[in-house]
Parts: structure tokens; C-alpha cells; sequence
């Protein structure tokens, strides 16, 4: 759970990243950039920045930001009725993302998984992503990542997004945000 204040400052935040690496946005694009804290409380280690730019029932794009080591825990996007899942291309713009994926393990990852969710976290082939670099993530696909010590800028393509409906690794995330009052 978030208060208003520590949404505001994160929103903040996100927004400096971008504008300094050259992605401007609207007023109202700052003004609504999502803080996934994930019901956690641990929103530095754990959680993520977007900026939803378009999300409708054919297709999505966003950005991603990641504060420095930030983690955005391991979870899928499974079928939902006949559609078979999102599928996500995600191009880093700025920093470093260590993207783990289903898949032969990478046997020393970069990415430390946060102190006390070991249990959570099962796919451990890694995919490095610099600038300019690109992977996309099959439907119904377990997956997570972790910005290295600068962060990270990630640009994701995709069809359309049910965060909702997304399924975590680990049972005490919750999606959809809760802020309150200072």
C-alpha cells in the first residue's frame, strides 16, 4: 500500500528518468503514471513504473521504468477466454535489464532476487537487454526482471494488456494498486 505523497514522488521520479533520456510525455501521461507497488510495501526493491500509452482490445504500448535493482517479481499472462495470453516484446531504451525466462538456467545470473521472495522466483534463463535491445515473451510464459544499478527504460509492445487477470509466482502480490490518504 502506497499514500498519495510516496505515489507523487515516485511518479516524479519515473517521469526524470524519461524526460532525461529523451522521452517526453504529456501532462496528463505524467500526471497518470502507474507505481505497481504490488501490495508488498517494498516498492524500491520490489515493483515497477509504466506509462500506458495506448491499451485496447487489439494491442498495447508502454513504458517501463525501473528504479535502480528494481524487480518486477515472476508472474504470466494466461489465457483469458479465446485469446491465448499477452504476448510482450519488450525493447530496452536506457540502463540494463536482465530479463529471466523460461528455458535452460543461466548457471551464475546477474539479477539478485529480493531478500525473502527466493521461493517465488523459478526461471532463471537469462536475457540481457541494453539499448537497442530487443526480446518477446510468448503467451502464458513465466517471466521477470530486474533493472541493474542505474535502471532501467523498457518499451513494451504488445497485444492487449489484462494486468488483472496476470498470475504471480508469488501469492502475496497484489496487482492492481492500493493508495491512500497521507
Amino acid at each position: 500500500m502506497l499514500t498519495k505523497s510516496q505515489v507523487r514522488e515516485a511518479q516524479e521520479r519515473a517521469a526524470a528518468l524519461l524526460e532525461k533520456n529523451g522521452i517526453r510525455l504529456t501532462p496528463a501521461e505524467r500526471e497518470n503514471i502507474e507505481i505497481a507497488e504490488l501490495g508488498l510495501g517494498e516498492l524500491e526493491q520490489t515493483g515497477l513504473e509504466l506509462v500506458v500509452y495506448i491499451n485496447n482490445d487489439r494491442y498495447c504500448a508502454k513504458e517501463l521504468v525501473l528504479f535502480p535493482g528494481q524487480t518486477c517479481p515472476e508472474h504470466r499472462h494466461p489465457p483469458v477466454g479465446s485469446d491465448p495470453g499477452k504476448m510482450e516484446t519488450f525493447r530496452c531504451r536506457w540502463g540494463k535489464v536482465w530479463l529471466y525466462v523460461e528455458g535452460e538456467p543461466t548457471p551464475t545470473p546477474q539479477a539478485r532476487v529480493p531478500a525473502g521472495s527466493e521461493a517465488y522466483y523459478t526461471v532463471f534463463h537469462e536475457i540481457e537487454l541494453t539499448p537497442g535491445g530487443q526480446y518477446t515473451i510468448p503467451p502464458n510464459t513465466l517471466h521477470w526482471f530486474q533493472a541493474a544499478d542505474e535502471g532501467a527504460i523498457v518499451s513494451e509492445f504488445s497485444s492487449t494488456s489484462r494486468d488483472e487477470f496476470d498470475i504471480f509466482t508469488d501469492p502475496r502480490i497484489k496487482r492492481i494498486p492500493e493508495v491512500v490518504e497521507d
